[in-house]
Protein backbone atom coordinates (compact mmCIF):
# COMPACT_ATOMS: atom_id res chain seq x y z
CA UNK A 1 0.00 0.00 0.00
CA UNK A 2 1.25 3.41 -0.92
CA UNK A 3 1.13 6.46 1.75
CA UNK A 4 1.47 9.73 1.31
CA UNK A 5 4.34 11.45 2.82
CA UNK A 6 4.29 14.18 5.84
CA UNK A 7 5.07 17.94 4.81
CA UNK A 8 8.39 17.54 6.50
CA UNK A 9 9.31 14.67 4.34
CA UNK A 10 8.18 16.37 1.35
CA UNK A 11 10.51 19.10 1.79
CA UNK A 12 13.33 16.80 1.99
CA UNK A 13 12.29 15.05 -1.20
CA UNK A 14 12.09 18.35 -2.99
CA UNK A 15 15.46 19.03 -1.41
CA UNK A 16 16.68 16.02 -3.13
CA UNK A 17 15.41 16.37 -6.26
CA UNK A 18 16.63 19.92 -6.84
CA UNK A 19 20.16 19.09 -5.19
CA UNK A 20 20.39 15.39 -5.94
CA UNK A 21 20.79 13.62 -3.53
CA UNK A 22 23.73 15.38 -1.75
CA UNK A 23 25.13 14.54 1.74
CA UNK A 24 23.00 16.89 3.27
CA UNK A 25 20.41 15.10 3.68
CA UNK A 26 21.97 12.33 5.20
CA UNK A 27 22.50 11.68 8.76
CA UNK A 28 25.46 9.34 9.48
CA UNK A 29 26.67 8.48 12.93
CA UNK A 30 30.37 6.45 13.77
CA UNK A 31 30.86 5.04 17.14
CA UNK A 32 33.49 3.20 18.21
CA UNK A 33 33.76 0.80 20.57
CA UNK A 34 36.24 -0.59 23.26
CA UNK A 35 36.69 -3.89 25.11
CA UNK A 36 35.53 -7.43 23.37
CA UNK A 37 33.16 -6.93 21.37
CA UNK A 38 31.00 -9.98 20.25
CA UNK A 39 30.77 -9.24 16.58
CA UNK A 40 28.60 -12.08 15.32
CA UNK A 41 25.83 -10.47 18.20
CA UNK A 42 26.33 -6.40 17.03
CA UNK A 43 25.37 -7.26 13.72
CA UNK A 44 22.69 -9.35 14.16
CA UNK A 45 21.37 -6.95 16.75
CA UNK A 46 21.53 -4.26 14.46
CA UNK A 47 19.97 -6.14 11.58
CA UNK A 48 17.17 -7.00 13.67
CA UNK A 49 16.80 -3.15 14.47
CA UNK A 50 16.84 -2.26 11.00
CA UNK A 51 14.54 -4.67 10.17
CA UNK A 52 11.77 -4.35 12.56
CA UNK A 53 10.89 -0.50 11.81
CA UNK A 54 8.67 -0.23 8.86
CA UNK A 55 10.37 3.38 8.29
CA UNK A 56 13.43 2.00 7.87
CA UNK A 57 11.85 -0.04 5.02
CA UNK A 58 10.43 2.05 3.14
CA UNK A 59 10.64 2.84 -1.22
CA UNK A 60 9.36 6.68 -2.12
CA UNK A 61 7.60 7.42 -5.16
CA UNK A 62 6.85 10.75 -7.25
CA UNK A 63 3.22 10.89 -8.43
CA UNK A 64 3.12 13.75 -10.64
CA UNK A 65 -0.18 13.88 -11.59
CA UNK A 66 -0.86 14.81 -7.91
CA UNK A 67 2.16 16.32 -7.06
CA UNK A 68 2.50 14.47 -4.11
CA UNK A 69 5.39 11.62 -2.53
CA UNK A 70 4.27 8.45 -1.94
CA UNK A 71 5.84 5.42 0.15
CA UNK A 72 5.81 2.11 0.82
CA UNK A 73 7.10 0.34 4.20
CA UNK A 74 7.20 -3.40 3.02
CA UNK A 75 10.66 -3.38 1.10
CA UNK A 76 13.49 -5.39 1.89
CA UNK A 77 14.65 -4.31 5.28
CA UNK A 78 18.68 -3.18 4.62
CA UNK A 79 21.69 -5.26 5.05
CA UNK A 80 24.38 -4.76 7.97
CA UNK A 81 27.27 -6.09 7.01
CA UNK A 82 30.90 -7.40 8.75
CA UNK A 83 34.20 -6.01 7.77
CA UNK A 84 37.42 -7.92 9.85
CA UNK A 85 39.69 -4.61 9.17
CA UNK A 86 42.56 -6.30 10.82
CA UNK A 87 42.70 -9.59 9.54
CA UNK A 88 42.00 -8.36 6.33
CA UNK A 89 44.95 -5.70 6.35
CA UNK A 90 43.10 -2.51 5.56
CA UNK A 91 45.48 0.30 5.55
CA UNK A 92 44.85 3.24 7.68
CA UNK A 93 43.78 5.42 4.29
CA UNK A 94 41.59 2.78 3.04
CA UNK A 95 39.52 2.34 6.05
CA UNK A 96 39.05 6.37 6.19
CA UNK A 97 37.73 6.59 2.37
CA UNK A 98 35.34 3.27 3.28
CA UNK A 99 33.97 5.08 6.10
CA UNK A 100 33.43 8.42 3.90
CA UNK A 101 31.54 6.59 1.06
CA UNK A 102 29.37 4.62 4.16
CA UNK A 103 28.69 7.95 5.68
CA UNK A 104 27.86 9.74 2.43
CA UNK A 105 26.90 7.99 -0.60
CA UNK A 106 23.69 8.63 -1.51
CA UNK A 107 20.59 6.02 -1.75
CA UNK A 108 18.34 5.66 -4.32
CA UNK A 109 15.09 6.04 -2.77
CA UNK A 110 12.77 4.31 -5.14
CA UNK A 111 14.41 0.84 -4.99
CA UNK A 112 16.61 0.33 -1.68
CA UNK A 113 16.28 0.88 1.73
CA UNK A 114 17.40 3.67 3.26
CA UNK A 115 19.63 2.98 5.96
CA UNK A 116 22.93 1.06 5.86
CA UNK A 117 24.36 0.17 8.63
CA UNK A 118 28.39 -1.89 8.84
CA UNK A 119 30.57 -3.35 11.78
CA UNK A 120 34.58 -3.15 11.54
CA UNK A 121 37.16 -4.73 13.42
CA UNK A 122 39.64 -2.66 14.01
CA UNK A 123 42.89 -4.23 15.70
CA UNK A 124 42.05 -2.51 18.93
CA UNK A 125 38.54 -1.14 18.82
CA UNK A 126 35.27 -1.89 16.84
CA UNK A 127 33.54 0.42 14.79
CA UNK A 128 29.61 0.90 13.92
CA UNK A 129 28.75 3.10 11.10
CA UNK A 130 25.21 3.61 10.39
CA UNK A 131 23.88 6.32 7.95
CA UNK A 132 20.19 7.06 7.40
CA UNK A 133 18.30 9.70 4.67
CA UNK A 134 16.67 11.82 6.86
CA UNK A 135 13.61 11.22 4.90
CA UNK A 136 12.91 8.43 7.17
CA UNK A 137 15.05 9.81 10.17
CA UNK A 138 15.48 12.62 12.32
CA UNK A 139 17.72 13.26 15.39
CA UNK A 140 15.31 11.86 18.15
CA UNK A 141 14.99 8.64 15.78
CA UNK A 142 18.67 8.34 15.80
CA UNK A 143 19.80 8.32 19.56
CA UNK A 144 16.41 5.58 19.78
CA UNK A 145 17.81 3.65 17.04
CA UNK A 146 21.17 3.51 18.92
CA UNK A 147 19.56 2.82 22.32
CA UNK A 148 17.54 -0.01 20.84
CA UNK A 149 20.70 -1.66 19.66
CA UNK A 150 22.50 -1.51 22.68
CA UNK A 151 19.25 -2.89 24.36
CA UNK A 152 18.76 -5.77 21.68
CA UNK A 153 23.33 -6.64 21.91
CA UNK A 154 22.61 -7.22 25.59
CA UNK A 155 19.86 -9.23 26.04
CA UNK A 156 20.82 -11.35 23.07
CA UNK A 157 24.27 -11.91 25.58
CA UNK A 158 22.63 -12.60 28.65
CA UNK A 159 20.06 -15.33 26.31
CA UNK A 160 17.20 -13.11 26.69
CA UNK A 161 14.64 -12.08 24.73
CA UNK A 162 14.65 -8.33 24.52
CA UNK A 163 12.02 -6.32 25.23
CA UNK A 164 10.66 -4.07 22.72
CA UNK A 165 7.81 -2.01 22.21
CA UNK A 166 5.57 -2.60 18.73
CA UNK A 167 7.09 0.35 16.53
CA UNK A 168 4.11 2.69 15.04
CA UNK A 169 3.72 2.84 11.38
CA UNK A 170 4.50 6.24 9.96
CA UNK A 171 1.07 7.09 8.86
CA UNK A 172 -0.16 6.80 12.21
CA UNK A 173 1.42 9.72 13.38
CA UNK A 174 0.00 12.81 12.74
CA UNK A 175 2.14 15.78 14.00
CA UNK A 176 1.39 18.43 11.56
CA UNK A 177 -1.85 20.09 10.79
CA UNK A 178 -5.08 19.23 8.63
CA UNK A 179 -5.92 21.56 6.20
CA UNK A 180 -8.78 23.20 8.07
CA UNK A 181 -6.81 23.82 11.17
CA UNK A 182 -3.73 25.33 9.04
CA UNK A 183 -5.94 27.89 7.26
CA UNK A 184 -6.99 29.01 11.18
CA UNK A 185 -3.38 28.77 12.68
CA UNK A 186 -1.23 30.40 9.43
CA UNK A 187 -1.96 33.91 9.43
CA UNK A 188 -1.05 34.22 13.28
CA UNK A 189 2.56 32.76 12.31
CA UNK A 190 2.92 35.06 9.10
CA UNK A 191 1.95 37.88 11.75
CA UNK A 192 4.46 36.97 14.19
CA UNK A 193 6.88 36.94 11.58
CA UNK A 194 5.73 39.36 8.87
CA UNK A 195 8.69 42.45 8.30
CA UNK A 196 11.49 40.33 9.23
CA UNK A 197 14.72 40.54 7.18
CA UNK A 198 15.04 37.40 5.91
CA UNK A 199 19.14 37.64 5.69
CA UNK A 200 21.23 37.41 8.84
CA UNK A 201 23.30 39.92 8.36
CA UNK A 202 27.22 37.65 10.15
CA UNK A 203 29.92 40.47 10.16
CA UNK A 204 32.29 38.10 9.54
CA UNK A 205 30.60 36.39 6.15
CA UNK A 206 33.18 36.62 3.37
CA UNK A 207 31.63 36.99 -0.14
CA UNK A 208 32.50 34.32 -2.32
CA UNK A 209 30.95 32.50 -6.00
CA UNK A 210 32.34 28.89 -3.88
CA UNK A 211 29.16 27.13 -3.75
CA UNK A 212 30.81 24.12 -1.76
CA UNK A 213 28.84 22.94 1.52
CA UNK A 214 32.00 21.49 3.00
CA UNK A 215 31.87 22.57 6.90
CA UNK A 216 33.78 22.70 10.21
CA UNK A 217 33.28 22.84 13.63
CA UNK A 218 34.79 24.85 16.66
CA UNK A 219 33.59 25.32 20.12
CA UNK A 220 34.15 26.55 23.36
CA UNK A 221 33.42 25.69 27.25
CA UNK A 222 32.41 27.51 29.61
CA UNK A 223 33.76 26.95 33.20
CA UNK A 224 31.49 25.80 35.83
CA UNK A 225 31.50 29.57 37.78
CA UNK A 226 30.34 30.86 34.23
CA UNK A 227 27.95 28.39 33.53
CA UNK A 228 26.06 28.62 36.82
CA UNK A 229 26.11 32.85 36.53
CA UNK A 230 24.46 32.26 32.90
CA UNK A 231 21.84 29.68 33.67
CA UNK A 232 21.28 31.36 37.45
CA UNK A 233 20.77 34.83 35.38
CA UNK A 234 18.76 33.51 32.30
CA UNK A 235 16.70 31.40 35.01
CA UNK A 236 15.32 34.94 36.72
CA UNK A 237 13.55 34.87 33.56
CA UNK A 238 12.76 31.71 32.99
CA UNK A 239 14.68 31.27 30.30
CA UNK A 240 16.39 27.33 29.42
CA UNK A 241 20.20 27.39 28.60
CA UNK A 242 18.04 26.96 24.80
CA UNK A 243 16.59 30.13 25.26
CA UNK A 244 19.73 31.82 26.53
CA UNK A 245 21.63 30.30 23.77
CA UNK A 246 19.16 32.44 21.53
CA UNK A 247 19.96 35.63 22.84
CA UNK A 248 23.44 35.22 22.90
CA UNK A 249 23.14 34.75 19.59
CA UNK A 250 21.40 37.42 18.65
CA UNK A 251 22.64 39.99 21.14
CA UNK A 252 26.42 38.53 19.67
CA UNK A 253 25.36 39.41 16.46
CA UNK A 254 23.69 43.07 17.29
CA UNK A 255 26.76 44.03 19.21
CA UNK A 256 29.34 43.30 16.52
CA UNK A 257 27.16 44.23 13.41
CA UNK A 258 23.82 46.56 12.17
CA UNK A 259 21.33 44.23 12.72
CA UNK A 260 18.78 44.01 15.05
CA UNK A 261 16.04 42.62 13.99
CA UNK A 262 16.57 38.25 13.60
CA UNK A 263 15.25 35.29 11.98
CA UNK A 264 16.64 31.50 13.55
CA UNK A 265 15.65 28.50 12.52
CA UNK A 266 15.29 25.67 14.76
CA UNK A 267 14.37 22.37 14.37
CA UNK A 268 11.09 21.10 16.48
CA UNK A 269 11.30 17.65 16.68
CA UNK A 270 7.72 17.05 16.53
CA UNK A 271 7.04 14.71 19.79
CA UNK A 272 5.04 16.26 21.72
CA UNK A 273 2.07 13.67 22.18
CA UNK A 274 4.11 10.62 24.29
CA UNK A 275 2.04 7.97 22.51
CA UNK A 276 4.70 8.71 19.27
CA UNK A 277 7.86 9.21 21.75
CA UNK A 278 9.61 6.31 20.44
CA UNK A 279 7.90 6.51 16.21
CA UNK A 280 10.92 6.17 13.87
CA UNK A 281 10.52 8.59 11.05
CA UNK A 282 10.79 12.07 9.98
CA UNK A 283 8.42 14.32 12.12
CA UNK A 284 10.66 16.81 12.57
CA UNK A 285 9.81 20.21 11.72
CA UNK A 286 11.83 23.66 11.05
CA UNK A 287 10.22 26.59 13.26
CA UNK A 288 11.55 30.06 12.76
CA UNK A 289 12.28 32.42 16.17
CA UNK A 290 12.27 36.23 15.55
CA UNK A 291 14.22 37.95 18.11
CA UNK A 292 14.49 41.92 17.82
CA UNK A 293 15.98 44.48 19.57
CA UNK A 294 17.24 48.36 19.62
CA UNK A 295 19.94 50.33 21.27
CA UNK A 296 18.54 50.24 24.67
CA UNK A 297 18.00 46.91 25.35
CA UNK A 298 19.00 45.37 28.18
CA UNK A 299 20.13 41.84 28.50
CA UNK A 300 17.57 41.42 30.74
CA UNK A 301 14.44 42.61 28.12
CA UNK A 302 16.80 40.43 25.82
CA UNK A 303 16.50 37.46 27.92
CA UNK A 304 12.60 37.89 27.88
CA UNK A 305 12.49 38.58 23.84
CA UNK A 306 14.21 35.27 23.88
CA UNK A 307 11.75 32.85 25.98
CA UNK A 308 8.79 34.69 24.46
CA UNK A 309 9.65 34.26 20.97
CA UNK A 310 11.10 30.62 21.66
CA UNK A 311 7.61 30.01 23.65
CA UNK A 312 5.67 30.90 20.43
CA UNK A 313 8.20 29.18 17.91
CA UNK A 314 7.51 26.03 20.10
CA UNK A 315 3.76 26.45 19.86
CA UNK A 316 3.74 26.60 16.34
CA UNK A 317 5.55 23.70 15.73
CA UNK A 318 2.94 21.71 14.10
CA UNK A 319 2.79 24.43 11.35
CA UNK A 320 4.50 23.09 8.27
CA UNK A 321 7.63 25.55 7.35
CA UNK A 322 6.05 24.84 3.57
CA UNK A 323 3.09 27.04 4.25
CA UNK A 324 4.78 29.59 6.34
CA UNK A 325 7.18 29.86 3.43
CA UNK A 326 4.97 30.11 0.88
CA UNK A 327 2.63 33.02 2.57
CA UNK A 328 5.64 35.16 3.38
CA UNK A 329 7.84 34.63 0.50
CA UNK A 330 5.70 33.71 -2.52
CA UNK A 331 8.46 33.87 -5.10
CA UNK A 332 10.85 31.69 -3.12
CA UNK A 333 13.07 28.96 -5.35
CA UNK A 334 12.92 25.36 -4.54
CA UNK A 335 16.05 25.56 -2.25
CA UNK A 336 16.93 25.09 1.12
CA UNK A 337 16.59 26.75 3.86
CA UNK A 338 14.19 29.23 3.01
CA UNK A 339 13.27 32.02 5.52
CA UNK A 340 16.86 31.89 7.21
CA UNK A 341 20.58 30.63 6.65
CA UNK A 342 21.56 30.52 10.47
CA UNK A 343 20.66 27.55 12.77
CA UNK A 344 19.94 27.60 16.36
CA UNK A 345 19.61 24.37 18.19
CA UNK A 346 20.49 22.05 20.93
CA UNK A 347 23.13 19.66 20.55
CA UNK A 348 21.89 16.28 19.68
CA UNK A 349 24.71 14.12 20.38
CA UNK A 350 24.05 10.23 20.76
CA UNK A 351 24.72 9.01 24.25
CA UNK A 352 27.40 6.47 24.73
CA UNK A 353 26.59 3.08 24.07
CA UNK A 354 27.02 0.16 26.90
CA UNK A 355 26.96 -3.11 25.08
CA UNK A 356 28.15 -5.17 28.52
CA UNK A 357 30.38 -4.30 31.59
CA UNK A 358 33.69 -2.50 29.86
CA UNK A 359 32.00 -2.16 26.17
CA UNK A 360 31.68 1.17 25.91
CA UNK A 361 30.71 2.80 22.35
CA UNK A 362 31.08 6.43 22.09
CA UNK A 363 30.70 8.99 19.34
CA UNK A 364 33.45 9.86 16.92
CA UNK A 365 34.08 12.84 14.51
CA UNK A 366 32.28 12.74 11.26
CA UNK A 367 35.07 12.22 8.22
CA UNK A 368 34.14 15.35 7.05
CA UNK A 369 31.05 18.01 7.64
CA UNK A 370 28.16 18.41 4.72
CA UNK A 371 26.20 21.99 6.11
CA UNK A 372 22.51 22.75 5.10
CA UNK A 373 22.65 26.20 6.74
CA UNK A 374 25.72 28.43 6.45
CA UNK A 375 25.86 28.90 10.27
CA UNK A 376 24.91 26.91 13.03
CA UNK A 377 25.07 27.63 17.17
CA UNK A 378 24.60 24.37 19.21
CA UNK A 379 24.03 24.68 22.85
CA UNK A 380 24.82 21.63 25.21
CA UNK A 381 25.08 21.35 28.55
CA UNK A 382 27.44 19.11 29.51
CA UNK A 383 26.87 17.31 32.84
CA UNK A 384 29.45 14.95 32.82
CA UNK A 385 30.09 13.79 37.09
CA UNK A 386 27.74 16.28 38.51
CA UNK A 387 29.50 19.25 37.01
CA UNK A 388 27.36 21.54 34.84
CA UNK A 389 29.44 22.93 31.97
CA UNK A 390 27.97 24.87 28.87
CA UNK A 391 29.44 24.28 25.53
CA UNK A 392 28.53 26.85 22.41
CA UNK A 393 29.93 24.86 19.05
CA UNK A 394 29.51 26.68 15.65
CA UNK A 395 29.25 24.77 12.84
CA UNK A 396 30.19 26.67 9.46
CA UNK A 397 30.78 26.79 5.64
CA UNK A 398 34.02 27.04 5.11
CA UNK A 399 33.61 28.54 1.92
CA UNK A 400 31.91 31.56 3.91
CA UNK A 401 33.37 31.78 6.93
CA UNK A 402 37.29 31.64 7.54
CA UNK A 403 38.49 29.34 10.89
CA UNK A 404 39.81 32.45 12.57
CA UNK A 405 36.46 34.65 12.24
CA UNK A 406 34.72 31.75 13.84
CA UNK A 407 37.32 31.64 16.61
CA UNK A 408 36.60 35.44 16.81
CA UNK A 409 32.85 34.94 17.15
CA UNK A 410 32.95 32.23 19.94
CA UNK A 411 35.35 35.00 21.71
CA UNK A 412 32.36 37.62 21.46
CA UNK A 413 29.94 34.92 22.72
CA UNK A 414 31.36 34.51 25.73
CA UNK A 415 32.16 38.32 26.37
CA UNK A 416 28.31 38.13 25.70
CA UNK A 417 27.57 35.68 28.10
CA UNK A 418 30.28 37.60 30.76
CA UNK A 419 28.30 40.91 30.38
CA UNK A 420 24.90 38.81 30.63
CA UNK A 421 26.25 37.56 33.68
CA UNK A 422 27.52 39.94 35.74
CA UNK A 423 24.74 42.78 34.67
CA UNK A 424 21.01 41.82 33.63
CA UNK A 425 20.42 45.71 33.73
CA UNK A 426 23.52 46.38 31.11
CA UNK A 427 22.60 47.29 27.18
CA UNK A 428 23.45 44.85 25.34
CA UNK A 429 24.88 46.95 22.66
CA UNK A 430 27.10 49.05 25.22
CA UNK A 431 30.61 48.51 22.90
CA UNK A 432 33.25 46.29 24.18
CA UNK A 433 35.64 48.65 25.40
CA UNK A 434 38.44 50.11 22.69
CA UNK A 435 42.12 49.65 23.26
CA UNK A 436 43.96 51.77 25.51
CA UNK A 437 47.95 52.98 25.87
CA UNK A 438 49.16 50.88 28.08
CA UNK A 439 53.11 51.73 27.57
CA UNK A 440 53.74 53.55 30.61
CA UNK A 441 53.28 52.36 34.25
CA UNK A 442 50.70 54.80 35.09
CA UNK A 443 48.38 54.37 32.33
CA UNK A 444 48.65 50.57 32.79
CA UNK A 445 47.86 51.20 36.24
CA UNK A 446 45.33 53.60 35.74
CA UNK A 447 43.31 51.10 33.77
CA UNK A 448 43.15 48.55 35.89
CA UNK A 449 42.39 50.50 38.38
CA UNK A 450 38.96 52.02 36.75
CA UNK A 451 38.56 48.23 35.84
CA UNK A 452 38.34 47.02 39.21
CA UNK A 453 36.20 49.87 39.97
CA UNK A 454 33.84 48.87 37.09
CA UNK A 455 33.74 45.65 37.47
CA UNK A 456 33.26 45.88 41.96
CA UNK A 457 30.87 48.65 41.73
CA UNK A 458 33.32 50.21 44.50
CA UNK A 459 34.05 54.02 44.01
CA UNK A 460 37.59 53.92 45.70
CA UNK A 461 40.71 50.85 45.69
CA UNK A 462 44.06 50.34 47.04
CA UNK A 463 46.65 49.84 44.34
CA UNK A 464 48.07 46.36 46.60
CA UNK A 465 44.74 45.17 48.15
CA UNK A 466 44.11 41.63 46.98
CA UNK A 467 40.93 41.88 44.45
CA UNK A 468 39.02 38.93 46.56
CA UNK A 469 39.59 40.74 49.76
CA UNK A 470 37.52 43.52 48.15
CA UNK A 471 34.47 41.97 46.86
CA UNK A 472 35.80 39.86 43.94
CA UNK A 473 35.15 35.96 43.25
CA UNK A 474 35.91 33.82 40.66
CA UNK A 475 33.36 34.87 38.11
CA UNK A 476 34.27 38.55 38.32
CA UNK A 477 37.77 37.30 38.11
CA UNK A 478 37.07 35.95 34.77
CA UNK A 479 35.16 39.24 33.68
CA UNK A 480 38.35 40.96 34.71
CA UNK A 481 40.28 39.10 32.47
CA UNK A 482 38.10 39.64 29.44
CA UNK A 483 38.38 43.56 30.32
CA UNK A 484 41.80 43.78 30.61
CA UNK A 485 41.98 41.83 27.28
CA UNK A 486 39.62 43.78 25.63
CA UNK A 487 40.90 46.75 26.36
CA UNK A 488 45.15 46.30 26.69
CA UNK A 489 45.23 44.27 23.43
CA UNK A 490 46.98 42.00 25.42
CA UNK A 491 46.16 37.77 25.53
CA UNK A 492 45.92 37.28 29.55
CA UNK A 493 45.84 34.03 31.43
CA UNK A 494 42.87 33.87 34.31
CA UNK A 495 45.85 31.98 36.41
CA UNK A 496 48.38 34.83 35.73
CA UNK A 497 45.35 37.78 36.78
CA UNK A 498 44.55 34.86 40.04
CA UNK A 499 48.43 35.27 41.42
CA UNK A 500 49.14 38.54 40.84
CA UNK A 501 46.16 39.58 42.69
CA UNK A 502 46.14 43.33 43.10
CA UNK A 503 45.86 46.29 40.72
CA UNK A 504 50.01 46.93 40.95
CA UNK A 505 50.31 43.13 39.96
CA UNK A 506 47.85 43.78 37.80
CA UNK A 507 49.48 46.67 35.85
CA UNK A 508 52.87 45.29 36.12
CA UNK A 509 51.43 41.91 33.73
CA UNK A 510 50.42 44.20 31.40
CA UNK A 511 54.13 45.60 30.94
CA UNK A 512 54.73 42.32 28.77
CA UNK A 513 55.17 42.37 25.12
CA UNK A 514 51.50 41.43 23.51
CA UNK A 515 52.78 39.44 21.02
CA UNK A 516 54.60 37.33 23.48
CA UNK A 517 51.62 37.10 25.35
CA UNK A 518 49.43 36.16 22.88
CA UNK A 519 51.93 33.47 22.26
CA UNK A 520 51.09 31.69 25.16
CA UNK A 521 47.39 32.17 25.05
CA UNK A 522 46.57 30.35 21.69
CA UNK A 523 46.21 26.46 20.78
CA UNK A 524 44.92 23.55 22.88
CA UNK A 525 46.68 23.17 26.69
CA UNK A 526 49.48 20.95 25.32
CA UNK A 527 50.55 23.29 23.33
CA UNK A 528 50.78 26.26 25.85
CA UNK A 529 52.21 23.90 27.63
CA UNK A 530 54.88 22.71 25.54
CA UNK A 531 55.64 26.27 24.38
CA UNK A 532 55.92 27.16 27.71
CA UNK A 533 58.52 24.65 28.29
CA UNK A 534 60.67 25.77 24.89
CA UNK A 535 60.66 29.30 26.07
CA UNK A 536 62.27 28.64 29.20
CA UNK A 537 59.17 29.66 31.76
CA UNK A 538 56.86 27.39 33.63
CA UNK A 539 52.94 26.69 32.15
Amino acid sequence: MWYEANPAQKGLWVLDQVEQLRPTSLIPTVMEFTGDVDHDLLVAAVRRVLGRHPALRSLFRLDIEHRRIEYRTDGAPAEAGFIDAAAEGWSREELERLVELLCYTPFDLGTEAPVRAEVIRLERSTLLVLTVHHIVCDGWSRSLLMAEIAAVYRASAAGLEPVLSSPPHPSEVVTMLAADELADRLPDVVERLAGAPIAVDVPFRRDTDDTSLAGATLATRFDEELTEALLAAAGEEGCTPFMAGVALLAGTLARTGAQRDFLFAFGWPGRSDPAVAEAIGMFMNTVMIRVSLDDTTTWRELLRTARISAMEAFMDGDVPLDAVTAALKPERDAIWPPLSAVLVNMAEVPKDMELAPGVVGRLQPLPSLHMKYDLGLFVCLNEESGRRRLELSVDYTQALYARDSVAGFLSDLRRSALSLSHSLEETVSDPSATAVDVSTPEARIELVRSLWKEILKIDEVADDASFFDVGGDSLLLIVLVERLTQTSGRALKTMDIFRAGTVRGHAELLAAPAAGAAAGSGGSARDRLIGAVRAGGQG
